[in-house]
C-alpha cells in the first residue's frame, strides 16, 4: 500500500478499534459491499473509506455501503440514515420543511395514495432565500421487480410500492440537499439500483431447457393448429399461458411446424396445377368439404375454446 492509504487505513482500524488494517478491510469487505460473487479489490476498498471519510459516515452501522460497478470502481451508496447525518451536521443548516401538493395521485398500479409532488424547503444560514427542490412522483416511481424463475414469471413489491410518500420525500431531500450543500459522488439506495440495472448484462443460458408441462403441451398446439390452421392462435395462446424459456421453446416449435405445414400444403396446390398427361380426361373437379366441415386452408374461429378445454 501507498503511505496515504495505509494512514487512511489506520485511521478507520484506530477509529473502530481493530487491531490492524486487515482486520479491518477484511470485515468491510464481508459486510459493506453489495456483491454476491467476485474479489472486492484494496482500491475499491479505499474508493469506499475515502468516501466514508469525506463525510463523516460510519460503514459498519449502514450509513454508507458500495455496489462494485462494472468499471472495477464503486457506486457509493448512503443510506436514509446517513443523508440525515450529513444534512444535520453542516455547519450552515438552519432548518428545512417538506410542502405536499394538494392532488394525490390513486392510480398508479400497485402504489399507495401519494401526493403528485412533495417539495423539500432547506434553509442555510446566509442565504436569503432557501433552497427549494420539488420532486414528482410520476419521475421517480418505481414498479415491481419483474422476473422469471422456474420457467414461471414472479413479481417483487418493494418500497416503492408499500412507501410511496415515504420514498418521495426521501426523494426530495436528497436532491434538495445536494443543491442546498453540494454533496456530489454519493447515492441514494434507488439510484444505485438505477445505476447498476443500466450496466447490467441480460444473459440467456441456451442450455436451459422447457419444462415437462411445455414439453407435454406443444404436441397438443401443433396438431389443432395443423388442423385448423390456426397457427397465430396456437402462439396467443402460449403467450398467455407460459412465460420465459417455456415461451420461447413453444414459439419457436410452433413457427417451425408451421414452415413444415406450408411448404407441404403449397406443394399440394402446385401438383394439382401440372398439366394434363396424354390419355388424361378432364380436369378433376375441385372437391368441396361436406357442409359443416372445417376447410383446412382456413382458420376456424371457434377451434380454440375446445382447445383451451382440451390443454387445461
Amino acid at each position: 500500500m501507498t503511505g496515504n492509504k495505509q494512514s487512511l487505513f489506520k485511521k478507520f482500524a484506530d477509529k473502530f478499534n481493530f487491531k490492524d488494517e486487515k482486520s479491518l478491510t477484511d470485515t468491510l469487505k464481508a459486510t459493506a459491499f453489495k456483491v454476491k460473487d467476485g474479489v472486492v479489490t484494496d482500491e475499491q476498498m479505499t474508493a469506499l473509506l475515502i468516501v466514508s471519510d469525506q463525510y463523516g459516515l460510519n460503514p459498519f452501522t449502514k450509513e454508507i455501503f458500495a455496489y462494485p460497478d462494472k468499471q472495477n470502481g464503486i457506486v457509493p451508496v448512503v443510506s436514509v440514515d446517513g443523508w440525515s447525518r450529513i444534512i444535520n451536521q453542516h455547519p450552515d443548516m438552519d432548518g428545512l420543511e417538506f410542502v405536499y401538493d394538494s392532488t394525490w395521485i390513486t392510480d398508479v398500479p400497485d402504489a399507495k395514495p401519494c401526493p403528485a409532488s412533495i417539495e423539500c424547503v432547506i434553509y442555510r444560514k446566509g442565504r436569503t432565500h432557501p433552497v427549494r427542490i420539488k420532486e414528482f412522483l410520476d419521475e421517480v416511481y418505481r414498479p415491481p421487480f419483474q422476473g422469471t424463475k422456474n420457467n414461471q414469471p414472479y413479481s417483487i413489491s418493494g418500497p416503492w410500492q408499500s412507501h410511496t410518500k415515504r420514498l418521495l420525500r426521501h426523494k426530495s431531500l436528497i436532491q434538495c440537499s445536494r443543491i442546498a450543500f453540494g454533496f456530489t459522488g454519493i447515492y441514494d439506495q434507488d439510484e444505485a439500483d438505477r445505476i447498476i440495472e443500466g450496466q447490467a448484462e441480460v444473459i440467456i443460458n441456451p442450455a436451459s431447457d422447457p419444462s415437462d408441462n411445455a414439453k407435454r403441451i406443444l404436441p397438443k398446439l401443433i396438431k389443432r393448429a395443423s388442423e385448423n390452421a390456426s397457427w397465430q392462435a396456437a402462439i396467443d395462446y402460449a403467450g398467455e399461458n407460459f412465460a420465459g424459456i417455456d415461451l420461447n421453446f413453444i414459439t419457436q416449435e410452433l413457427n417451425k411446424a408451421k414452415a413444415v405445414a406450408e411448404a407441404v400444403l403449397l406443394d399440394a396446390q402446385n401438383e394439382t396445377q401440372l398439366p394434363l398427361e396424354q390419355g388424361d380426361s378432364a380436369p378433376h373437379e375441385k372437391t368441396m368439404p361436406p357442409s359443416g366441415a372445417t376447410d383446412p386452408k382456413k382458420p376456424n374461429s371457434q377451434h380454440f375454446t375446445k382447445a383451451r378445454e382440451a390443454l387445461s
